[in-house]
């Protein structure tokens, strides 16, 4: 059966991190016993990304039914590219919320993580971000977040990463608990890993 991942595009998002969940869910479509969809979606009806790469998402963010997603993966970003003012929106800490309730599984690349942060689900969860220049880690300790230092965290449903060197592996991973491990390394030999 085909599942289905809801990728959410803020304004400012790192090019790298949105493109590994493309390829990644792409290439699976293509290739792997458990094919999955990706779908699109923002506030906006067009997105310039961190470096100016411009994204028209598939899905009015209105239109978004939980119910209809198997999972939903964020990017990380830059704050000077209007990237906070996105994530830290209620009505995408709601949707947050309605994916952890529903248990589905949530993978945030790099200060994606807080999002999850803002939005309440890190409650003692053990979680990593992006720290590099510091006081990032610190704003997700303040959510709540239990930090760690391995550069992907998985607890759980929850997926959270450092920074861009992550987003394959981070995308796969969710590959992986979407499907199986069979399905990935399927997916990764066509994409010559």
């Amino acid at each position: 059966m085909r599942k289905k991942v809801l990728l959410f595009i803020p304004q400012g998002t790192e090019e790298l991190e949105l493109s590994a969940f493309t390829d990644v869910m792409g290439w699976s479509r293509i290739h792997a016993k458990v094919p999955i969809d990706l779908i699109t979606t923002s506030f906006h009806s067009e997105v310039q990304c961190a470096w100016n790469l411009r994204v028209l998402p598939e899905l009015a963010f209105e239109d978004v039914d939980v119910l209809d997603f198997d999972a939903l993966a964020i990017p990380g970003g830059f704050e000077s590219k209007g990237y906070y003012q996105d994530i830290y929106r209620e009505e995408f800490s709601e949707l947050i919320r309605a994916f952890f309730l529903a248990k589905k599984p949530i993978a945030a690349i790099c200060v994606a993580a807080l999002a999850l942060g803002k939005s309440g689900i890190l409650q003692g969860i053990p979680s990593t971000t992006y720290d590099l220049e510091g006081g990032r880690q610190e704003q997700l300790a303040a959510f709540g977040g239990k930090i760690q230092t391995q550069r992907i965290v998985v607890h759980q449903n929850i997926i959270t990463s450092t920074g861009p060197s992550t987003a394959l592996d981070v995308a796969f991973k969710l590959l992986e608990i979407l499907s199986d491990k069979e399905n990935v390394a399927l997916v990764k030999k066509y994409m010559r890993f």
